[in-house]
């Protein structure tokens, strides 16, 4: 029996990322293992500022065969309680323990969760996802997670990163790490589905991804929303991360926010879509990425317009063009769609049951 115990920047719930795809593929692959998943900690007191109903956790619970998921609780800020992540790690080793698991493996995807690794000494896998230490956080945060990445790129048994170019910043500070991009899942997105009937009628320009300051220009949304006009409909689908003043603003110029939809229900969206678009901001943070929607765009062979981002900026067959050139080639998009159906024959992009396959390689030599 083999316990893994994953702690996760996102819950385990039916927006699915790059964590939920590449874990149900190593359950699928192996039977004899267990998965503990880790959700973010629930922070009360800072949903009660907020106007939020505030959470509490859960203990462990079964959410599929050999998968349980945790979440723990952040009764007070960091500020005011100097061992919340260390109340946060025990928590994890308690619930560990209560599965059976007392010498798991452990994945980490948080540099601000390194505590965990520190305080359990569980063999460990640092999966980077995102350069978090040049993202755009108060300095406090930004200390804690330089801190924790600098002990994970040292200590943890294993290190993997998603793009090429986190592969490169690191490469000083630990030289053996393994690159496991990101995925889709080929077949799913492959089949014909209906319409959304939340979509909106006529021609789409239609972003799926998490709306979010770190990557979304919002400004350029607005912009291209304007140049649109009556000829199409600007749609943002996914998790709303904004701010309130951020959402009025695109709602009042007509983008249409559709919020977060299962991942069985993506699909069709970006199928029946005239134009796909990533109206991301060009960033230190954003070119440590390896964007998942590049796969899932690529699935279904729609057109693409993007700001010059990485992923796409090096991609046959994208449009890519920086703000006014990047709402020029969206409006010619849109107005130009034949509402053709998508191209089930477009490239094959890369399939998650390789990544998954790969990163069970990874897991198994940090063991050794």
């Amino acid at each position: 029996m083999t316990d893994l115990v994953v702690v996760s920047l996102e819950a385990w719930d039916d927006v699915w990322r790059r964590n939920q795809y590449l874990v149900s593929g190593l359950l699928a692959r192996d039977p004899e293992l267990r998965v503990l998943f880790v959700e973010p900690p629930d922070d009360p007191l800072h949903a009660v500022r907020g106007g939020s109903r505030p959470s509490f956790g859960h203990a462990p619970r079964e959410a599929a065969e050999r998968l349980w998921t945790f979440r723990p609780v952040k009764h007070l800020p960091r500020r005011v309680d100097r061992a919340a992540d260390a109340r946060i790690a025990r928590a994890v080793m308690r619930s560990a323990r209560r599965l059976g698991m007392d010498h798991p493996l452990l994945w980490i995807n948080d540099p601000g969760a390194a505590a965990v690794a520190q305080l359990t000494g569980w063999p460990t896998l640092y999966d980077m996802t995102d350069d978090w230490v040049v993202a755009d956080r108060p300095e406090a945060e930004r200390a804690r997670l330089v801190g924790g990445e600098e002990w994970l790129l040292q200590h943890s048994a294993s290190v993997v990163a998603c793009s090429p170019e986190l592969v490169r910043r690191k490469s000083g500070q630990r030289d053996d790490i393994v690159l496991v991009r990101n995925a889709v899942d080929v077949a799913r997105y492959r089949v014909p589905m209906e319409r959304p009937a939340d979509l909106p009628a006529g021609r789409t320009a239609v972003y799926v991804g998490t709306l979010h300051r770190d990557r979304l220009d919002v400004e350029l949304c607005v912009e291209t929303a304007r140049a649109l006009g009556a000829q199409g409909t600007l749609v943002l689908v996914g998790p709303n991360a904004l701010s309130a003043e951020d959402t009025a603003l695109l709602q009042s110029n007509d983008v249409v926010l559709l919020g977060a939809k299962p991942r069985d229900a993506v699909p069709a969206y970006l199928q029946h879509a005239d134009v796909l678009v990533v109206p991301h901001v060009v960033t230190d943070f954003t070119e440590s990425l390896d964007p998942i929607k590049l796969y899932e765009y690529q699935a279904v062979g729609r057109p693409v317009v993007s700001t010059p981002v990485a992923g796409f900026r090096d991609e046959p067959g994208m449009v890519v063009g920086a703000e006014a050139e990047f709402i020029r080639h969206a409006v010619a998009g849109v107005s130009r769609a034949t509402h053709d159906s998508f191209r089930r024959d477009a490239q094959a992009p890369h399939d998650w049951r390789d990544r998954a396959s790969q990163m069970r390689a990874v897991l198994f030599l940090g063991r050794r």
